[in-house]
């Protein structure tokens, strides 16, 4: 894997259901528009609206990428905190996240398998035990505002196996920046969902090593 130095100039994990059950999937659709108006600040803009309090630097900018990366690939660069989805013009979006907490991070090469909107969250046996609450949902939290995984998230693969890692909205806005989830890299709501329209289906994601802890 190359370093992360090497890969842009400018410097669950968890979980949902491999499907939600169809009922329950229409029913929240028809929740889908009202919910993405209800996480977009009011003028919104990607680069200055922040009511998220987060350091301007974690909000969303166009930055040079270097030479020779493939268009529509993302990179996580785990120490800076950053997302870069590759453009085709020498450019990469700028996006601030959070990662795994302690050494629940996991670098690594992986590939988008699919991508959701508002999806469900199931944590699963080993989250559970390490966080007993979260057993009251053993069986699956329908998407929604509370959701743990946000507006969007984009299913991490290796090969065609499941990974159980996501990159993914969450409502824990404040923890942009940290070390704060069981694995996943975590992204603001209403930036997820400006990137997921972008990201196709097969895309490359490097996830690059974290500072030690």
């Amino acid at each position: 894997m190359p370093s992360r130095r090497q890969f842009l100039s400018t410097g669950a994990a968890l979980v949902a259901a491999p499907f939600v059950a169809p009922r329950i999937a229409r029913a929240q659709q028809a929740e889908w528009e009202s919910w993405d108006e209800e996480v977009t600040p009011v003028n919104y803009d990607p680069e200055t609206s922040n009511p998220w309090g987060l350091h301007q630097r974690f909000l969303p900018h166009r930055v040079p990428s270097n030479p020779g990366l493939r268009a529509g690939d993302i990179h996580v660069d785990a120490v800076a905190r950053y997302l870069y989805h590759i453009q085709g013009d020498g450019t990469a979006m700028r996006y601030g996240v959070a990662i795994g907490r302690n050494d629940l991070y996991q670098p690594g090469v992986f590939s988008v398998g699919r991508k959701a909107r508002w999806p469900q969250w199931t944590p699963t046996e080993t989250m559970i035990a390490r966080d007993p609450e979260y057993a009251e949902f053993a069986n699956g939290m329908p998407g929604g505002l509370e959701n743990p995984l946000g507006s969007r998230a984009l299913y991490l693969y290796s090969g065609s196996r499941d990974t159980y890692l996501r990159i993914h909205g969450t409502p824990q806005e404040w923890s942009i920046g940290h070390r704060a989830s069981s694995g996943c890299v975590r992204m603001v709501r209403r930036h997820i969902i400006d990137l997921y329209d972008q990201v196709e289906v097969g895309a490359t994601v490097y996830l690059y090593p974290a500072e030690q802890v």
